[in-house]
C-alpha cells in the first residue's frame, strides 16, 4: 500500500498589537471592549454565543471548523480576561487564522491594558498574504478608543501640510523612545497623492504603524535633517522603524521606489512589503509575557487558580480530579502550539542563514566586478576616480562616501554621527583623502601590502601611525585595534581646522574602514 507524506502545517505568528483602553474606569472600558470583542466573535461564528458570554464566564464553542475559548481570572491584584477565535480561511484549504485578545487590569494602577495576537497554521512554504489587523481591533477602537503611549490610534494616515509638520515628523521619526514604526509616504511632483493608497494602508495598520503622507513641497525638510540616504522623496515610500537615528543603516529602514510604469503594479508590491515590516517588528519588539500575554498564559492561570482555590476549600477529590484533568488537557493543546511555532522558528532561521550566504556571495561577487574594473581602467592608462564630483557640505558626505566608495571604503556608525555635525571647514579635501583610501591604500593591501604607507597624499596632508593615541574599537567586524589615522599639518585642535581620519584594514571584506572623522579624536594620550 503506498502512503503519501502530506506537508505539515505549522503554526507562525503574524503580528502583535499591545494598548491601553480608552478611559478613566479601567473596569467599566474593561466590560465595554469584552462586550465589543463577543459581538465580533459571534460573527465569526454566524450563531449567538452562550448566554453566559457576557459575564465573563469561561466557555468553549466547537462548531463547523471554528473554535472560540474564553477564559479569564479575577484575584486581589488583578483581572485578567482572554478570548481565542480559530476559523479556516475562506480561500485556501488547511489555512486556519487565530486570534487572540487579552484585557487586563490591576484595580487603582491606571487604565485597563489591551493586547492581540494574529497567528496562521498552515502547510504552505511561501505564505502569500497581505498582512492585516483583525476586525475587532477596529471595532474596540472605534468603541473603547486605544492609545499608546498615550497618544490615540488613528485609522487615517497623517497628511503634512507645512514645514512645521515635516519638522515635528522627523523630530518624531528620531525620539529614542519610539515604539511604532512609521510608514511615511511621499506625493510626487504635480500629484495629489501617494502612489501607495495610504488611507488603506493605514487602515489595516492601525496600531502597528502610523501612515504619513508628505506632499513634495515638503519632502525638503527630511532630505535636509535626515540627509538623503535615510530621507525619502519624489514617490517614494519608506518604513522607518524604531530606533532610527541619524546614523541607522539605511537599508534597514527599507525605502521603496514607486512609479507609474505600465504593466508593473509596483505601488501594491510596496504596500504589501511594508505591511510586512510593521508587522514583522511588532513580533520582533513586543514581548510574549510583559507586553503582551498569550491566551495559553492566561488560561493556565485562571486553571492554576481554580485548583488551588479548590484545594483551599476542601472539594471531593473528583471535582479537583476533573480541574487537573482540564489543565492537563490545556498543557497538552499548548504544548502542541509551541512544538508547531519552534518548528516555523527553525525553519525561518534555516532560510534566513540560506538567504544570508546567498547575499554575502552576491556581496563578494560585485567587489570582485568592482575590482575587475578599475583595474581595466587602469590598464588603459586612466584614473579611476577623475572627475567624481566631491561633497561640498558636509550634509552630503556620508551619503557620497556610500555611492562613490561602495564596496572599497565604509563609514562606521561611530564616523556617520560625527561627519553629520562636523566643523572642519574643508568637506572636499576629506573627500579627497578617502578617495586616497579607497585607491592607493586599497590596492597597495589587496596586493599584499602590510598598509605601512606613511607618506604625504597631498599638500600638508599625511597618513601615519596613530602612535600613543591608538585606540580599540567595536564595530560592524568585531573589535579592532585602529592604528593608522590620515592628518594634516601643524598643531591645532581647532575642529575647523584640524583634519583627522582614523581607519582600519578589514581582510574579510577587503574595505577600510573608517572609525572617526574629521576632528582630532581625545584618547588617553591626549
Amino acid at each position: 500500500m503506498l502512503t503519501r507524506d502530506f506537508p505539515r502545517v505549522r503554526e507562525r505568528e503574524i503580528l502583535r498589537i499591545a494598548g491601553e483602553l480608552g478611559g478613566a474606569d479601567a473596569a467599566s472600558a474593561a466590560n465595554l471592549a469584552r462586550h465589543e470583542v463577543l459581538k465580533w466573535a459571534a460573527t465569526q461564528f454566524g450563531a449567538p454565543l452562550p448566554t453566559n458570554a457576557s459575564e465573563a464566564d469561561a466557555f468553549e464553542i466547537f462548531r463547523g471548523g471554528r473554535t472560540c475559548i474564553a477564559t479569564g481570572l479575577v484575584d486581589d491584584q488583578r483581572t485578567l480576561w482572554a478570548l481565542r477565535v480559530d476559523r479556516p480561511d475562506a480561500n485556501v484549504a488547511e489555512r486556519t487564522w487565530t486570534t487572540e485578545v487579552t484585557l487586563g487590569y490591576a484595580p487603582g494602577n491606571g487604565r485597563a491594558l489591551f493586547s492581540l495576537r494574529l497567528l496562521v497554521g498552515t502547510p504552505e512554504e511561501e505564505l502569500l498574504i497581505e498582512p492585516a489587523v483583525p476586525a475587532v481591533l477596529r471595532q474596540v477602537a472605534t468603541a473603547c478608543g486605544l492609545l499608546q503611549g498615550g497618544v490615540p490610534l488613528a485609522s487615517a494616515p497623517w497628511t503634512v501640510t507645512s514645514e512645521q509638520d515635516a519638522e515635528d515628523l522627523v523630530e518624531q521619526l528620531l525620539r529614542p523612545n519610539r515604539t511604532i514604526t512609521y510608514l511615511v509616504c511621499t506625493v510626487p511632483d504635480g500629484e495629489v497623492s501617494p502612489l501607495i493608497n495610504a488611507p488603506v494602508l493605514a487602515k489595516v495598520m492601525l496600531g502597528l504603524a502610523r501612515v504619513v503622507i508628505v506632499p513634495s513641497a515638503h519632502t525638503w525638510v527630511l532630505t535636509r535633517q535626515l540627509g538623503k540616504s535615510l530621507s525619502v522623496y519624489n514617490g517614494a515610500a519608506r518604513a522607518y522603524l524604531p530606533g532610527f537615528s541619524l546614523d541607522a543603516n539605511p537599508v534597514a529602514h527599507r525605502l521603496f521606489l514607486v512609479n507609474w510604469k505600465p504593466g508593473e503594479d509596483r505601488a501594491r508590491a510596496a504596500a504589501t512589503a511594508l505591511r510586512w515590516m510593521a508587522a514583522n517588528e511588532s513580533t520582533r519588539r513586543l514581548q510574549l509575557g510583559s507586553d503582551v500575554l498569550a491566551f495559553a498564559d492566561v488560561r493556565q492561570a485562571s486553571l492554576d487558580h481554580e485548583r488551588e482555590r479548590l484545594r483551599q476549600s476542601g472539594s471531593a477529590d473528583k471535582d479537583q480530579l476533573v480541574a487537573a484533568l482540564a489543565q492537563i488537557a490545556a498543557l497538552k493543546d499548548d504544548l502542541r502550539r509551541a512544538a508547531d511555532t519552534q518548528q516555523w522558528l527553525s525553519d525561518e532561521h534555516a532560510h534566513a542563514e540560506e538567504r544570508a550566504q546567498t547575499l554575502e556571495q552576491q556581496l563578494h561577487g560585485a567587489h570582485d566586478r568592482i575590482q575587475h574594473l578599475t583595474n581595466q581602467i587602469k590598464a588603459r592608462g586612466d584614473v579611476p576616480d577623475t572627475g567624481l564630483p566631491l561633497p561640498t557640505t558636509w550634509a552630503e558626505f556620508a551619503n557620497w562616501c556610500d555611492q562613490v566608495l561602495s564596496g572599497r571604503v565604509a563609514l562606521e556608525a561611530s564616523a556617520r554621527r560625527e561627519v553629520r555635525s562636523a566643523q572642519f571647514e574643508a568637506p572636499q579635501e576629506a573627500a579627497r583623502c578617502l578617495l586616497w583610501l579607497g585607491d592607493e591604500y586599497r590596492d597597495s593591501r589587496i596586493n599584499g601590502g602590510d598598509g605601512d604607507l606613511r607618506k604625504p597624499i597631498a599638500e600638508g596632508i599625511h597618513n601615519d601611525r596613530c602612535g600613543a593615541d591608538s585606540f580599540d574599537y567595536t564595530g560592524s567586524n568585531g573589535r579592532v585595534t585602529v592604528e593608522w589615522h590620515i592628518k594634516n599639518g601643524g598643531n591645532t585642535r581647532d575642529p575647523r581646522r584640524c583634519l583627522r581620519i582614523y581607519y582600519y584594514w578589514d581582510e574579510t571584506s577587503q574595505m577600510v574602514m573608517v572609525v572617526s572623522m574629521p576632528a582630532h579624536r581625545r584618547t588617553g594620550a591626549t
